[in-house]
């Protein structure tokens, strides 16, 4: 079933090898980096390649063992026959999800974007726990954040706060996360204590580079202006806040969270390129789905993915009927079985994709 799709892929890593070692190649940095990941992708396939045409020669050599005149050679085909059938079983399983072509962004940081919804201060209080939530899943994967802007609220939440991650494969962690989130809680200045419901939206965007998205001069409108909020004395003296706009698709960035005009500059265009990058992604998408409905992450800010309900001590994520009973500890971090579920899911249609 497996054997032709898997020899031809084997194939198709000598050759990559092959180009991985011209001097042509290696000097070309972008066709470079594209076979490289190439490479990360086949070389686990060729392994399985290796291993699953053994595995198929000492079926078949079992099975013409099962024939024997000898009756104690037959048991024992017999026996081995059952044990390499399960073993066949198991990596056809494997090698069906080392099939499925991973995501080109797999290896990008992200930006963040947490965005207050309905339901006023306990909102931003949420947006404030989403945070700390994500930063510190960050930290127990030992990726790095740092906040790109933020605008907090006198009780301790933000209204809205944009953070980078750096680290190994973030975004295919992080990428389910877009969505609006739903918190039911009793807030801590209900006297009465009924519970509220509020809303937080979440943004994930894939850190763009240059290559990926190309910006002209000509496109943007950039201000300066005097930043507000923390910061001492300085924020009211200083033009140090960037606002950019790119004219063509309306979308305007901001940034104050640095006392540095430059350094400013320099996160906000951060923010455009991948903006305009989420964009072109999304249009990508939607020419080649069908049925936006089936991807677990489909980038739309609107779409409720989860609902956090403290009362009862549950998270349950719409997307895939999942939930889990533990909200304290997710809160402070434990993504890991709701992310591990996520992929597996997303693992599934798209597997189911590739065989329709």
């Amino acid at each position: 079933m497996y054997l032709d799709k898997l020899k031809s892929l084997y194939e198709q890593l000598k050759d990559v090898e092959k180009q991985l070692g011209d001097s042509a190649v290696i000097s070309n940095q972008e066709l470079y980096r594209e076979l490289t990941k190439r490479h990360s992708y086949l070389s686990p396939l060729a392994d399985k390649y290796e291993q699953y045409s053994k595995l198929l020669k000492d079926i078949a050599d079992a099975e013409e063992l099962k024939k024997s005149v000898d009756e104690e050679m037959r048991d024992m085909a017999s026996a081995e026959y059952g044990d390499l059938s399960a073993k066949k079983e198991k990596i056809e399983n494997e090698i069906k999800f080392l099939l499925i072509p991973p995501d080109p962004n797999d290896d990008k940081n992200i930006i963040i974007e947490i965005r207050a919804g309905t339901g006023g201060e306990e909102a931003a209080l949420f947006a404030g726990d989403l945070f700390r939530m994500y930063t510190r899943f960050a930290e127990r994967n030992g990726w790095k954040y740092e906040i790109i802007d933020a605008n907090p609220t006198g009780l301790g939440g933000y209204k809205e706060v944009i953070f980078e991650i750096e680290g190994s494969k973030v975004w295919r962690y992080m990428k389910f996360e877009r969505g609006a989130h739903r918190v039911q809680r009793v807030p801590d200045t209900e006297a009465s204590g009924r519970v509220h419901t509020s809303a937080v939206t979440v943004a994930v965007l894939p850190e763009a580079q240059e290559v990926d998205v190309e910006i002209k001069t000509e496109e943007l409108r950039i201000d300066t202006y005097r930043a507000s909020g923390a910061g001492g004395q300085h924020v009211n003296k200083t033009d140090s806040a960037i606002r950019i706009t790119h004219l063509p698709t309306g979308l305007v960035v901001a940034c104050q969270d640095e006392r540095s005009q430059i350094k400013n500059r320099a996160k906000a265009f951060k923010v455009l390129r991948a903006k305009l990058y989420e964009q072109k992604l999304l249009e990508h998408e939607k020419q080649i789905s069908s049925d936006r409905k089936q991807q677990v992450g489909s980038g739309d800010r609107s779409e409720k993915i989860r609902t956090y309900n403290f009362p009862q001590n549950r998270i349950t994520d719409h997307r895939i009927g999942f939930s889990v009973y533990n909200i304290t500890e997710v809160m402070d971090g434990d993504l890991s079985e709701l992310v591990e579920k996520l992929m597996e899911f997303d693992a599934q249609h798209r597997l189911e994709a590739i065989n329709n």
